[in-house]
């Protein structure tokens, strides 16, 4: 069951993808065809009923021109941003029940970074296509993920091992041996991107 704040962050997420879609002057139907969802979802997630994915979080996002964190609360703006181990936006990776969640750490448009934590439990599912604009960075802090880059190769990192790329490369993670990963995902841009 959903507890009131997950309700209230649903309102809050829905109404700034409402807003940052009438500020483009898009109409719901052109928003979810350029994120490639349905339109009875994108209604949905604007009315609070769904929580949008972190993939979906991305598609809508590249589709309005901003990044995912302009569509989540903002937390205060400081020069020094502490995010304690009990803090942090929750976020599953798909829409899917079994999805693996991140936290996000850090996701701002007044930002050059993003920074999202996975704990990733075998029978979790992650196996999304994923790209973005920017650059990548995965770093392996325990176990093992393979890193599948669409009609190319895969890599597999260990702990400690990290992997750049660019975010325009269509990607997948997949666990390794059916074992748990804890993993750092970074997200740079050139320069910070002020909302339109």
């Amino acid at each position: 069951m959903e507890s009131h704040d997950e309700a209230g962050l649903n309102r809050l997420v829905g109404a700034t993808v409402r807003t940052l879609r009438d500020k483009a002057g898009l109409s719901t139907r052109a928003l979810a065809l350029r994120a490639g969802v349905s339109q009875p979802f994108l209604s949905q997630i604007e009315r609070g009923v769904s929580a949008p994915s972190m993939s979906t979080i991305y598609r809508l996002a590249e589709a309005l021109g901003v990044v995912p964190g302009d569509l989540l609360p903002r937390p205060p703006l400081d020069q020094v941003t502490v995010v304690r181990a009990d803090e942090g936006q929750e976020l599953p990776v798909s829409e899917r029940e079994d999805a693996a969640v991140g936290r996000i750490l850090m996701s701002r448009s007044d930002r050059m970074l993003e920074v999202i934590e996975y704990r990733i439990e075998p029978g979790r599912y992650v196996q999304e296509w994923f790209e973005s604009s920017g650059e990548m960075a995965v770093y392996v802090i325990d176990g093992a993920l393979d890193i599948e880059f669409e009609g190319s190769r895969t890599w597999r990192l260990g702990p400690r091992d990290m992997l750049h790329h660019p975010g325009s490369a269509r990607h997948r993670w997949l666990l390794v041996e059916d074992q748990p990963a804890y993993v750092l995902l970074m997200v740079g841009r050139a320069q910070a991107e002020p909302l339109p």
